[in-house]
């Protein structure tokens, strides 16, 4: 089988920053191609090499491919940038702490930075405003599936250096994002107060606290009303006093 593809690789839509290349193939080997920075074809096995010198000393068919650059390449790039590439979305970001399942860290905060376009992106820790390099593992980016991106970024500590699930005095933990989307680094701080785990279990325990005297108050008044209404249709009863009349002996 052979077929060949033609691509543009580019850093920005000017056309100098664009390189266009031809490739050919034959059983999923490359054996000829032609590079607009090299300016002519290069071949890669007996055949290519053959072929390459064939097509070289053709002025007409290296015209034909150096013209591609502007023609083929310039075009769809400028598309491309119009439509998707200058495009940027903001990316969200999600800082709570969580217990590893297994180390010498007791404790583990993780920055989630998901939703955002296009794919670059930096996230960093920053500890009192400076950057934290130990203890910090962050993954590639990931792709949604829809155009967007996530990334996860974790930085590890132990008690002696934060506290129990809090900062010391004074000292801030911080996470920092920077994107296309962003005229400046997004920097989120970590609220120490209380673990994401914790504050979901008292936020389940109050809404429980609060269901039970809703009801409890609920059945209070139906019983009160209920009493009321029965007191109410209790009849009167009146003591009977009957009058004896004593008639003359007959």
């Amino acid at each position: 089988m052979e077929y060949q593809t033609s691509r543009c690789e580019f850093t920005s839509p000017d056309l100098k920053d664009i390189e266009f290349i031809r490739s050919l193939y034959y059983n999923k080997k490359e054996y000829l191609r032609f590079d607009s920075r090299v300016g002519e074809f290069v071949g890669y096995t007996e055949f290519g090499v053959m072929n390459a010198n064939r097509f070289n000393k053709d002025s007409s068919e290296l015209a034909a491919m150096k013209a591609q650059k502007e023609a083929y390449c310039l075009t769809n790039v400028e598309i491309d940038y119009q439509n998707a590439l200058s495009k940027s979305v903001e990316p969200t970001v999600r800082l709570y702490s969580t217990t590893p399942p297994a180390g010498s860290h007791p404790a583990m905060l993780v920055c989630r930075v998901y939703n955002f376009y296009p794919k670059q992106i930096k996230v960093s820790w920053l500890r009192d405003g400076r950057e934290v390099t130990s203890d910090v593992t962050t993954t590639d980016e990931m792709e949604n599936g829809d155009w967007y991106y996530q990334v996860h970024s974790t930085l590890e500590y132990t008690p002696s250096a934060v506290g129990s699930c809090s900062c010391r005095s004074g000292e801030k933990i911080s996470c920092r994002v920077e994107h296309a989307s962003l005229k400046e680094p997004l920097i989120t701080d970590w609220s120490p107060s209380m673990p994401e785990s914790q504050k979901n279990k008292l936020a389940i325990g109050a809404s429980g606290l609060i269901l039970g005297l809703i009801l409890s108050l609920a059945g209070f008044i139906y019983y009160k009303r209920k009493a009321r209404g029965q007191t109410s249709s209790i009849p009167v009863q009146t003591r009977f006093n009957p009058v004896w009349r004593c008639s003359p002996p007959v």
